[in-house]
């Protein structure tokens, strides 16, 4: 079964990690569905019943996002308030569309990773930090698997060193 990725970025044509990402699924159609929202809804309207009915096509779902601001681009946040519905996601007996689906988030991130923690200059982990995501996919009954993170954009912007981040996300993507 094919793995959804559900692209969350606002500015992919200037994206250096998302954009290579993208391109490195496009070679395996046989593995990925790609869904940009931005490019599917220019004008921030979401389709819910078309999410929703997409999403119950998968039983691998991953979210790919820039990670800024210390959370996600907020068309993620609107998706996630929009389509997670009371009587599909959660809340009734015929709900619970998402129940046992694999959902993960794939993230690039700008600062280095040893800055998240107690220690750090900003002294929570990304686990604790992304601890939302993991209580609303619990909550819809979904199985919530460990993120992927990719650090250090704002320090590290070479060719070499995206390239670097190819590898680990298909890892990352093939243990789910």
């Amino acid at each position: 079964m094919k793995t959804l990725i559900i692209i969350v970025h606002p500015d992919i044509e200037r994206s250096v990690i998302n954009k290579r990402w993208i391109e490195e699924l496009s070679k395996h159609p046989d593995k990925y569905d790609v869904h940009q929202l931005h490019k599917v809804y220019p004008d921030d309207q979401i389709d819910v019943l078309a999410e929703q009915k997409l999403i119950e096509q998968y039983d691998k779902i991953v979210f790919q996002f820039p990670f800024y601001w210390f959370n996600c681009p907020p068309f993620l946040k609107k998706w996630l308030d929009d389509v997670l519905t009371y009587g599909w996601a959660y809340g009734s007996k015929s709900g619970y569309k998402v129940s046992g689906k694999k959902i993960a988030l794939a993230m690039s991130v700008g600062i280095d990773d040893h800055e998240y923690n107690t220690t750090g200059k900003y002294k929570y982990t990304m686990a604790e930090l992304t601890r939302p995501f993991e209580l609303t996919f619990e909550y819809v009954k979904a199985d919530y698997k460990p993120f992927f993170a990719y650090y250090g954009i704002e320090l590290n912007s070479t060719e070499e060193w995206i390239e670097k981040s190819v590898s680990p996300y298909l890892d990352f993507l093939n243990s789910l």
